[in-house]
């Protein structure tokens, strides 16, 4: 059996995992497939770059992607302006999609589009050095917090904390990241001095998870200042005894913040609770505000408006609202959950299984869970596909699919050539008297993926 896996991400390599690491079908050989020339999707590209823990998931990831039986061939796009699906369906026996949640939900506010209004992956994009970010020109390299003295980040889960902590967070803690030099120099020069974390809902329903809440409280130049009356509005915040363990710790933290002075701290982070936005508000032809409208819970776990208003004045506004998937050339798309049919991780077309084509990840099950949530989900789809490897393996499929993904056009990254990016990124980090530094443009991963070659 020969698989693709598209994406490497933790869902692509934990299908890759499952599918090498078991006895029911032997010798299985998997190709993990990405677009990018580096692997490890958003641990590499969404990690927020001072989250060395979480960012060292790296290292387990690594140790399957250099299985005898794996390989990575990164540089590989899939799609109309690269390998089309129905080449790459030949070249294996099978063909696993873990290609996650690329697009990002809007507000569908009036505003929502204004100069200094943007989403939450955009900017960590940009402080985590994606490619794409050059490519599309998206400004010049302050553009998120030039002349900025007040931000508002509307959303309340994970990475709505982390761009809140990289905005708040001093130059000298991130220069020992791996954030590019550029990021790091802009936020060196930041004037932002408030940040305002919004949710339109209550504490208790927040999407964050303990361990973030808290680092905001560790941050040595910022205070965090909480609302105790946006609190009591919870229903569930007088007596949190009937939350799960994750909510009523959160609310355990705001509440002891609440109780506290702010210290006169450099920046303040300030998090509300019971505010929907309504408009993105202008001030001289960019954003100028936010319009918020009070909500109070409805009795059954959602919010209603009260027709009372607040605005927030800001000169830079982050949606992190959540992702959602996008239609995969070749593959059907269930528009309303951004998702591919599926039964058991088996792609369905018209209601009917399509065989050898299989999906794992976001893609598969909607943008939920945290990294580890991508195991078990994986799992499934491997054992589905090992269940159909009798019926897939009589199919004939080339020796080896490397030459056949060439002709098709394709300049695949190597796994050596993944390893010349990693000594390049240190080289760039030790010129710069830093540790590794990551190289933010294509032409960079790709001139120094050619290092490989060289050596």
């Amino acid at each position: 059996m020969h698989v693709a896996v598209v994406g490497s991400g933790p869902s692509g390599v934990y299908t890759a995992q499952s599918l090498v690491q078991q006895d029911r079908v032997p010798g299985v050989r998997v190709d993990v497939l990405d677009r990018l020339p580096c692997p490890y999707g958003l641990v590499r590209y969404g990690v927020a770059p001072d989250h060395e823990k979480i960012k060292s998931l790296q290292n387990n990831l690594r140790t399957v992607l250099e299985h005898e039986r794996v390989r990575f061939f990164g540089g590989v796009e899939i799609g109309p302006a690269g390998v089309p699906p129905a080449r790459l369906r030949e070249c294996y026996h099978a063909v696993v999609y873990c290609v996650g949640a690329a697009a990002d939900r809007r507000l569908g506010v009036p505003g929502e589009d204004l100069p200094g209004s943007c989403s939450a992956t955009e900017f960590v994009s940009w402080y985590s050095a994606h490619p794409d970010v050059a490519v599309h020109g998206c400004g010049p390299p302050d553009r998120f917090v030039r002349g900025v003295d007040t931000a508002v980040v509307i959303g309340v889960g994970n990475v709505a904390v982390d761009v809140a902590r990289i905005l708040a967070r001093g130059a000298a803690e991130l220069a020992a990241t791996d954030m590019p030099h550029e990021a790091l120099g802009v936020l060196a020069d930041s004037r932002v001095r408030e940040v305002h974390m919004v949710g339109r809902r209550g504490p208790s329903q927040a999407r964050f998870t303990t361990k973030e809440l808290r680092e905001l409280g560790s941050l040595p130049d910022a205070d965090v200042v909480v609302d105790p009356e946006e609190l009591a509005l919870d229903p569930a915040y007088a007596d949190p005894s009937g939350l799960p363990a994750a909510s009523r710790r959160n609310v355990e933290v705001l509440r002891d913040w609440a109780g506290r002075p702010p210290r006169g701290r450099a920046r303040r982070i300030r998090l509300r609770f019971y505010l929907r936005p309504v408009a993105v508000t202008e001030a001289a032809g960019r954003v100028g505000g936010v319009r918020f409208e009070r909500t109070l819970p409805d009795g059954h776990g959602g919010v209603t408006g009260t027709g009372t208003y607040e605005d927030i004045a800001a000169q830079l506004v982050l949606r992190s609202v959540g992702y959602r998937g996008v239609p995969i050339d070749g593959l059907p798309f269930d528009p309303a959950g951004g998702t591919v049919p599926h039964a058991a991780g088996r792609v369905l077309r018209d209601g009917a299984v399509s065989a050898g084509e299989y999906v794992a990840g976001w893609i598969k099950r909607g943008p939920t869970g945290v990294i580890g949530t991508n195991r078990p989900c994986a799992k499934e789809t491997a054992l589905s596909l090992l269940d159909d490897a009798p019926a897939l393996a009589r199919r004939a499929v080339p020796a080896d699919p490397l030459a056949a993904l060439r002709a098709a056009g394709a300049e695949p990254v190597e796994w050596p050539g993944w390893l010349a990016i990693e000594r390049a990124e240190v080289e760039l980090g030790r010129s710069l008297g830093r540790g590794s530094v990551k190289i933010p443009d294509w032409a960079g991963l790709r001139a120094a993926a050619r290092g490989a070659a060289l050596g």
